[in-house]
């Protein structure tokens, strides 16, 4: 069974549901679910999902993939992948996301930059095959079968593959492996 950054295929997903008081600065490396529901205050930067709950205050600037806000957040948001604000959300701060989603009842006070959808990469670093490789703790030719296969998400440049970091993140939360 194929190994995906140490874990072996099949097993859980991190997700994380924080309903407390906390403050500092946060910051998830590998991909997880993360739900706040409480206060926060300080600095955020998660890989994967961040949902905020409509109970929770956030005052921090926030940086992740795809991030959907329900509560108050005040601070400045950048969004690798996508931003949805929902019901009864209150953003006061700027905003900067390729994809962005407001829903109606929802309270945006800011600014907001958003790249077009061909220059996501400047969201995110552009790796090699060797360095998905290492990033998954797979050999560099398991990626390119994958690659090659439609397995894994990769762009075909000057006879080699690219991979955006953000899609292999999620890729490796959905577990495409097959």
């Amino acid at each position: 069974m194929p190994k995906i950054m140490g874990r072996k295929r099949g097993i859980e997903e991190k997700v994380l549901d924080v309903d407390a008081t906390m403050q500092g600065t946060m910051i998830f490396k590998d991909p997880v679910n993360l739900k706040i529901n409480g206060r926060f205050d300080g600095s955020l930067t998660t890989r994967g999902i961040l949902v905020i709950g409509d109970t929770a205050i956030v005052n921090a600037n926030i940086e992740g993939d795809e991030i959907t806000i329900a509560g108050n957040v005040k601070g400045n948001i950048k969004a690798r992948s996508a931003l949805r604000i929902i019901a009864p959300a209150k953003i006061i701060g700027d905003i900067q996301t390729p994809v962005l989603g407001i829903s109606e009842g929802a309270i945006f006070e800011g600014r907001c930059h958003m790249e077009e959808i061909g220059d996501i990469a400047t969201f995110s670093s552009m790796l090699s095959i060797e360095e998905v490789a290492s990033y998954l703790e797979v050999e560099p030719s398991l990626v390119n079968e994958w690659a090659s296969q439609g397995k894994i998400p990769a762009r075909r440049e000057n006879n080699s593959w690219t991979f955006e970091k953000t899609l292999i993140d999620d890729w490796i939360l959905k577990e495409k492996v097959k």
